[in-house]
């Protein structure tokens, strides 16, 4: 592998769907990794600790950290680390370097600050976001807290070093940091569960967080980094320009809506929040998979695209990725719609989480896939505003939909309880990609050419007959078997989920999707070895 300081970053300006699809499946290998040992990890975490106050401690004490490296770090990765470091990793090698430094050590000296702060001030955070919760339980996630809150150290270091690479297209690394920090929770879950209890996944937290950074260190081969490192440097004012506007929309979101929607949670009943936890685990599966993936894999070429004016380029590179992001989202999230309750079953009903705790997920996820399109679209559209180095209109946009997402909720609070919440969420995604995309068209003109209603359209036709497919299998295992073992719910999740995948894949062959066959042309190429993902 040769050094970052001599790799070839240049590119054509207008990469086709094969190209797009690549470097997202690079992305979506790590993100499938990632998403299966995440579900491994709450799987041990329903057997061990079930969905009562125990797990609504670690999920409190977990959000903390969260919620820092969200603020400081983790939401200006895409929006200023990678357009401003593409720049430079095309412009100037040094100056991009000087950066790096400058903003590692930035990063240290800040965050270590916060972590004194927060070790000092536990109990006082886990009042704030539970205050509905027991003494017991914000005694606990006070506890946990002081044992996850370092880790948000690591995952800062690790997201800088993230948007690094991915602006140097180098996505392997970085693809699969999510995947380690998982695997670390699997690994101490199951060896330290028994001896420290729920504090082994805090354990796992923390050694997961670490492990993010480690994994990255053989792709900064050539790197030339220097600790502490001047904090001079004109791209600093660049990165912080073009994070002031993001600022506004995440502390609306991390530090309004992420604690009021916790703490709205703690006063429905103990269980809310582990309830909410576990689905949440499975929505992100589809939106990191597909969502996630292809907005990282062409936002550098966006950002260059932006920057080089190449209006007709830009506008085609996204037309590509909205109709992948379509052409996957929507089938995934009405067939998890139909599968949600044998899913959940499967995954988690054993040890301590009962069949209540399944029909209550089963209810919270499928009102949560209401929004997942939206979510997954609207992802995409936020890039390209990233990309042309505008934070401002999507931390406004922002900042209107939490009102939405706040009204809804307390007007539905009283009648719908705990599941007020995901219909809020669902409203706020749709409000949020409806007027973002009627924003965009100050920089891509219209969309119309891109073929997005047609996409659309045959996807929901083709989604239609898997639903069909998919109910009719479900039902028909239920009918002829009989029992509540592993197998007989394997089958009720493997076989409609295979019947309704061939029948939307056949369908959509049928209604002559570019999209789907030219995935499924690299997913062959791939297989027999006559192509590779670079």
């Amino acid at each position: 592998m040769p050094p970052i300081s001599q790799l070839d970053l240049t590119e054509t300006e207008q990469p086709d769907t094969a190209t797009i699809a690549k470097r997202a499946g690079i992305v979506a290998l790590g993100n499938v990794l990632s998403r299966i040992l995440g579900l491994v990890r709450d799987t041990l975490k329903a057997d061990f600790f079930g969905a009562g106050g125990t797990v609504d401690a670690f999920t409190v004490a977990t959000l903390v950290p969260r919620m820092l490296f969200d603020l400081l770090v983790g939401g200006h990765v895409n929006s200023a680390l990678v357009p401003v470091f593409s720049r430079y990793a095309t412009e100037d090698m040094d100056a991009l370097w000087g950066l790096v430094n400058a903003l590692l050590s930035l990063a240290v000296l800040v965050l270590s600050a916060f972590i004194l702060i927060v070790e000092a001030a536990a109990p006082h955070l886990a009042w704030l976001i539970s205050s509905g919760a027991s003494d017991d339980v914000l005694s606990l996630a006070a506890g946990l807290l002081r044992v996850t809150i370092p880790a948000v150290l690591f995952l800062s270091l690790s997201g800088i070093l993230a948007g690094l690479l991915y602006s140097l297209k180098r996505f392997h690394f970085p693809a699969f940091t999510s995947a380690v920090f998982n695997g670390a929770i699997v690994v101490t879950t199951i060896l330290l569960a028994n001896r420290l209890d729920i504090f082994a996944m805090a354990w796992g937290w923390l050694a997961g967080a670490a492990l993010q950074v480690a994994i990255q260190i053989p792709g900064l081969r050539g790197a030339r980094f220097r600790f502490p490192a001047p904090l001079r440097h004109k791209g600093l004012r660049q990165v912080g320009k073009l994070y002031l506007p993001v600022a506004l929309g995440l502390i609306v979101d991390v530090l309004i809506v992420q604690p009021v929607s916790y703490n709205l949670a703690s006063h429905t009943g103990e269980g809310s929040i582990s309830w909410m936890s576990y689905a949440t685990t499975l929505i992100q599966f589809p939106q990191g998979l597909v969502a996630s993936a292809i907005s990282l894999a062409i936002l550098p070429t966006l950002s260059r695209q932006a920057a080089n004016n190449g209006v007709a380029a830009f506008r085609s590179t996204l037309g590509r990725g909205l109709r992948l992001v379509i052409a996957l989202i929507v089938p995934a999230a009405i067939g998890m719609w139909v599968l949600a309750h044998p899913l959940i079953a499967l995954l988690f009903e054993h040890g301590d989480f009962t069949p209540t705790d399944t029909d209550i997920t089963a209810t919270v996820l499928r009102l949560y896939l209401i929004g997942l399109p939206f979510a997954a679209v609207d992802l995409l559209l936020v890039f390209a505003f990233y990309a042309h180095q505008d934070t401002l209109t999507p931390a406004l946009v922002g900042l209107g939909s939490f009102g939405v997402y706040l009204s809804v909720a307390l007007i539905g609070l009283k009648p719908l309880g705990l599941y007020s919440l995901m219909v809020a969420d669902s409203v706020k995604h749709l409000t949020h990609a409806g007027v973002s995309s009627w924003l965009l068209r100050r920089h891509v003109d219209r969309l119309e050419g891109e073929r997005l209603a047609q996409t659309l359209g045959k996807t929901l036709a083709a989604s239609a007959i898997m639903a069909l497919g998919a109910m009719w299998s479900l039902n028909a295992i239920s009918g002829l078997l009989s029992g509540d073992g592993m197998v007989y719910e394997l089958l009720r999740v493997v076989v409609p989920a295979a019947i309704g995948g061939g029948l939307f894949l056949a369908a959509m062959r049928l209604l002559g999707v570019d999209e789907i066959k030219e995935l499924a042309e690299i997913g062959l190429a791939a297989l027999s070895g006559r192509r590779r993902l670079h």
